[in-house]
């Protein structure tokens, strides 16, 4: 499984998305500003991945704070912080990540100022090293719900490229293989970054599991023909009542599986969950350029001066859900009780 984010000899690796899958390029942070130009500019994607991202870009730009006294260097971990939370604005796990940081370093504020930064970088590893036992620990919980020979239709790129490994919906998936399922995978392109052709074919066809790419505008046809069975996506922001936001066009295909009564499912840390926004209306929609509809991969194929808007996200209102995976269980309606029971600890 590719490794999509590490430490090492105090810097940050991390595999170049935007170049998959025909190079496998890595690109190698020194300092926290890479860092966030790296998360902005999708070098780095997901919202789990963003988060493991985030915790390294701290620990990094603490390493390199020069200030003697601990009151300065907490100031200018502030700073980096905020740069960082400001990288991009509809993934939630960006500043749950900077402010766990944040908050460790003041927690352990008394302390030299070389054990806070030993502090830093021990957490940031832990950050990551948590991500991949939350995903494997969803994965279990989420492969009860897909029956053996399933077909499974997955929206954008929710694998290990998009987390600290092994994937959030594409980690349910391979939990049901590893428990002796046959399962196939219908990965929509998803227009215009196309996560879905490049990153989750491309992880899948490295794992030989069986996946069928489609254009995003197939969808529908496949599910009235009656070849989904189910469809798995993750998430960046879910709100308290289990509105979900994830890449454009999620929304499109929630409506479909509504429409054929296929499940639709979410899978998704609980760090994903922002308890603080209401609903889906109270979270931001990160709008990109619009070149990056007009062009692909640098190459325009729209007549020159044509207006493009790119929204990157959408939101799914929770009636369209039928279940929330995360590593602590499964939430269904009502979701603003089911997901408040989880994040008190209870499983379903």
């Amino acid at each position: 499984m590719v490794e999509t984010i590490a430490w090492k000899d105090n810097q940050v690796l991390m595999i170049d998305q935007r170049k998959l899958p025909r190079v496998e390029k890595y690109v190698i942070c020194k300092g926290h500003r890479c860092v966030k130009k790296a998360i902005r500019n999708l070098v780095i994607r997901g919202a789990p991945a963003i988060g493991v991202a985030a915790a390294m870009g701290v620990a990094l730009g603490a390493t390199q704070i020069r200030a003697k006294k601990t009151d300065r260097f907490l100031a200018r971990l502030d700073d980096i912080c905020a740069d960082l939370a400001a990288a991009r604005p509809t993934a939630v796990n960006l500043g749950w990540a900077v402010n766990r940081m944040k908050n460790l370093a003041i927690t352990h504020k008394d302390k030299p100022i070389d054990d806070l930064k030993a502090l830093l970088i021990a957490e940031a590893k832990r950050v990551l090293e948590e991500d991949i036992a939350i995903n494997k620990a969803m994965g279990k919980h989420g492969q009860a719900l897909l029956d053996d020979d399933a077909t499974v239709l997955t929206h954008c790129n929710a694998g290990a490229l998009a987390t600290g490994g092994y994937g959030t919906a594409l980690g349910v998936v391979r939990a049901a293989v590893e428990a002796g399922k046959a399962i196939r995978v219908v990965a929509d392109e998803t227009r215009p970054f196309l996560q879905g052709a490049r990153l989750t074919a491309w992880e899948l066809m490295e794992d030989k599991i069986p996946v069928t790419l489609i254009t995003d505008n197939a969808a529908g046809y496949l599910m009235k023909a009656g070849r989904i069975d189910a469809v798995i996506v993750g998430a960046d922001r879910i709100a308290g009542n289990g509105d979900v936001a994830n890449k454009i066009g999620t929304y499109m295909v929630a409506v479909l599986a509504k429409t054929h009564r296929i499940p639709f499912y979410v899978a998704a840390p609980m760090s994903t969950i922002d308890f603080a926004a209401p609903s889906g209306a109270d979270i931001p929609i990160e709008n990109r350029s619009g070149k990056e509809v007009t062009h692909l991969q640098g190459r325009p194929h729209a007549p020159e001066g044509a207006v493009a808007e790119n929204p990157a996200f959408d939101v799914t209102p929770n009636r369209y859900v039928s279940a929330i995976i995360t590593e602590r269980g499964v939430a269904r309606a009502p979701f603003k009780k089911g997901l408040a029971a989880l994040a008190k600890g209870a499983v379903s």
